[in-house]
């Protein structure tokens, strides 16, 4: 079962598409742009449609979703991690 997708190995969040995701469970990400799967420990419950970090961040690192830049860490957060509005925030503003 796929349970997140990104584009490329090098997105540092995923997309969740499966519903149910809770922490302690091992998710499948698929990578699109790769057409494999990689797996990763999730840490937090995760809504669908929400973002999983793919890797461990701190406060200031850049997020990229799909190969393109959609803002700022402001909290830190580690891979498996529930990334949404509480810890990115654009940089438009």
């Amino acid at each position: 079962m796929i349970h997140c997708v990104l584009h490329d190995p090098d997105d540092s969040v995923a997309v969740v598409v499966a519903e149910g995701v809770t922490a302690g469970q091992m998710l499948t990400a698929l990578i699109l742009d790769e057409d494999r799967t990689i797996q990763i420990p999730c840490q937090s419950d995760i809504p669908l449609g929400h973002k999983v970090a793919m890797k461990n961040m701190d406060t200031g690192d850049t997020v990229i979703k799909y190969g393109v830049d959609i803002g700022k860490v402001v909290a830190p957060m580690r891979t498996g991690e529930h990334a949404h509005v509480h810890n990115i925030k654009t940089k438009r503003w």
